[in-house]
């Protein structure tokens, strides 16, 4: 089956005051509908049609020299959003806590400094592009991307990402993207950042490597 666009978990209004509805509804409904269309005209008739975005992702090399450029943001563009839908919730779900939240006092120190680097990260992407908290088989690591560009084509595992795109953020913050990160953090689900570690530190056992 083509791709699709994901439902939003939740109603478009439902995380305000945080972000707006316009905002949610542009976003999902125009510029994630729009990289879903674009991702499926691409692969449309060859072996790549069916296969996970994911796995498509990570093999960019095997498609052919025409189509990786438009793969690459569109596929990026909808597996990252895919995923900052589901890392986000209405309501307050606490904080880190069992294995995600020991690697965090191992790693960071605290969540406050999670939080720190994570918002750093997006303040120092020039231009449009993702901040990070990934899996790199060792351990627990803040990066960026920049444009729809996902980890995975690095090799590592995202278990949150936020959108530093203009779109996600101006309707509401303008050009006050350090204001948008500070308020995002309300929103983080990290029951789902949590379920997402828990997978990666599974294949990295079963792989034979480091259980951080």
């Amino acid at each position: 089956m083509p791709h699709a666009l994901p439902p939003l978990p939740y109603p478009y209004d439902a995380l305000e005051p945080t972000i707006d509805e316009l905002t949610m509804r542009l976003h999902h409904d125009k510029h994630h509908e729009g990289y879903v269309a674009a991702l499926n005209a691409a692969l449309h008739g060859t072996r790549w049609a069916e296969r996970p975005v994911e796995d498509v992702l990570c093999d960019l090399g095997s498609l052919p020299e025409d189509k990786r450029t438009l793969v690459r943001n569109n596929g990026g563009g909808h597996l990252n959003h895919s995923l900052f839908w589901a890392s986000m919730a209405p309501d307050f779900r606490g904080l880190p806590a069992g294995p995600l939240g020991d690697a965090i006092d191992v790693t960071f120190g605290s969540v406050r400094e999670l939080r720190r680097q994570v918002s750093d990260a997006g303040m120092g992407r020039f231009g449009s592009g993702w901040a990070w908290l990934v899996h790199d088989g060792a351990g627990l690591a803040v990066t960026s991307t920049a444009n729809q560009d996902s980890p995975l084509m690095r090799g590592v595992t995202p278990l949150l990402g936020v959108d530093v795109w203009e779109h996600a953020y101006y309707l509401r913050y303008q050009h006050r993207r350090a204001d948008y990160l500070e308020a995002w953090w309300n929103v983080v689900d990290w029951q789902q950042v949590a379920a997402r570690y828990a997978t990666a530190t599974s294949r990295n056992r079963d792989a034979g490597g480091d259980h951080a």
